[in-house]
């Protein structure tokens, strides 16, 4: 299992950066993309430079509906409509329809023209917890005024939670995925989140795109923290 920061504020050389958030999480079965960030070109010409094709990416993760964080959606799928989408349910209707209905005929195969396939999207509306596929799970629909999923990841040595923007809280995050395991590790944007003592036990605490205390975080956990961006990347 190995994770890979497509879209950050903050980007290695070579790459774009961009305000928002994507990860590509390549498993033994599947590649699934966690977010597009706002400018779809930009996570699109980051997947290039990095080795990446739309084409090889079949599950489509989208943490909440802020525009940072889905803007990137319709750019992405054009290029690969052939995906299954999970999203928070509290999604609007408009967005709902315009993802499930971003296909596009497959003009390179004869038979899907006679036969009048279209490939899109498959959406599937998420309000709890629940397995997507082995070995990868969603805390389900968080939150009070903005809802927010994050996903998590079993090692097989511990459990690591990947988050949008972590607007829920950590407890709440937290909480919801130590229900499948241990957690050691966190990646992505941590928020204004405070609530140090809950990295104490971890192993990784990547914290990028939206951190709002990350040198608190740094100098309590130094040995764990790692600042991540565009290009960053880690296996397990």
């Amino acid at each position: 299992m190995k994770i890979t920061v497509i879209y950050d504020n903050e980007a290695k050389i070579g790459l774009n950066s961009g305000w928002g958030f994507s990860c590509l999480i390549e498993t033994v079965g599947h590649n699934i993309l966690f977010d597009t960030g706002w400018d779809g070109h930009v996570l699109l010409a980051n997947m290039d430079i990095l080795g990446f094709s739309p084409e090889e990416i079949d599950i489509l993760v989208l943490s909440h509906q802020h525009w940072d964080h889905i803007g990137g959606v319709p750019t992405f799928l054009n290029m690969q409509p052939d995906v299954d989408v999970f999203i928070p349910a509290s999604f609007s209707t408009n967005l709902k329809r315009e993802i499930s209905t971003r296909g596009k005929q497959a003009d390179t195969s004869t038979f899907l023209k006679e036969m009048n396939i279209s490939r899109n999207p498959r959406l599937f509306e998420i309000k709890m917890s629940q397995e997507i596929c082995k070995g990868i799970y969603t805390t389900g629909e968080l939150g009070k005024e903005i809802k927010e999923q994050s996903l998590i990841l079993d090692s097989g040595k511990g459990l690591y939670v990947i988050t949008g923007c972590a607007h829920p809280g950590l407890p709440a995050i937290l909480a919801a995925a130590s229900s499948f395991g241990n957690v050691v590790g966190i990646v992505g944007g941590l928020h204004d989140s405070q609530e140090y003592d809950l990295f104490k036990d971890m192993h990784l605490i990547g914290a990028g795109h939206c951190t709002a205390h990350k040198e608190e975080i740094r100098m309590k956990y130094p040995d764990a923290f790692v600042d991540i961006f565009a290009g960053y990347s880690v296996e397990f």
